[in-house]
């Protein structure tokens, strides 16, 4: 199975590496919800993943990796860089903002910039700590027509990360950590929670004041 699939990867690269990136995307969203709430999976959400992620991600990688390969080919140190360099200071902030406005407006918010504008600068940062590294592996171990499969692989668990901060996490690995540790407990405490604590507090500085 494995050398059908390079093999197909070769005969048409594009439509092996959009497919199996779109696949693994939306993956990612599917592991997610399987975690946070595995007994009513939002098939629509997937679904809206999945066509960002085709429609965009997918082809968007497969022609940004050629480019970058024609523009710095070979996989020297200084070549690698080049193209590491490039990688995250263009592709990344687009493909990020793609996938918070796409997905918001296939579901019909009346603001689609509202989770990029609040979550788009700690995404970014997070991924500082995840996709140069993944990178770096990418243009030097992987051959051209592979790399954006390659990237579907790492994207399977960088999905899974943004669909989680779209819903309830505000882009920090910090929180997601949080949340792999605990995925059942609520990262943030009730509002009635938060009443009783303001009354009690009222309360207490209330008394404070008439026995001084």
């Amino acid at each position: 199975m494995k050398k059908a699939l390079l093999k197909r990867a070769k005969v048409v690269p594009w439509l092996a590496n959009v497919t199996l990136y779109g696949c693994l995307f939306a993956g990612g969203d599917f592991a997610h919800q399987c975690v946070a709430q595995r007994d009513r999976i939002d098939w629509r959400h997937t679904r809206d993943v999945a066509l960002v992620a085709v429609a965009f991600h997918g082809n968007f990688n497969y022609f940004w990796q050629r480019g970058l390969e024609r523009r710095f080919p070979g996989k020297s140190m200084g070549m690698v860089l080049r193209k590491l360099l490039l990688d995250q200071t263009i592709a990344s902030p687009v493909a990020t903002t793609v996938f918070y406005t796409g997905v918001s407006f296939l579901e019909g918010k009346e603001d689609v910039l509202q989770d990029w504008r609040d979550k788009f600068l700690n995404t970014y940062k997070t991924g500082l700590m995840y996709w140069p590294f993944a990178q770096f592996l990418n243009f030097v171990l992987m051959p051209l027509y592979l790399r954006t499969i390659f990237m579907g692989c790492c994207a399977f668990l960088w999905a899974a990360f943004l669909c989680f901060s779209r819903q309830s996490g505000d882009g920090t690995a910090a929180v997601a950590l949080a949340w792999i540790l605990a995925p059942r407990k609520q990262l943030q405490a009730p509002d009635n929670v938060f009443y009783e604590f303001s009354y009690f507090s009222t309360e207490f500085a209330f008394s404070s004041q008439l026995m001084s």
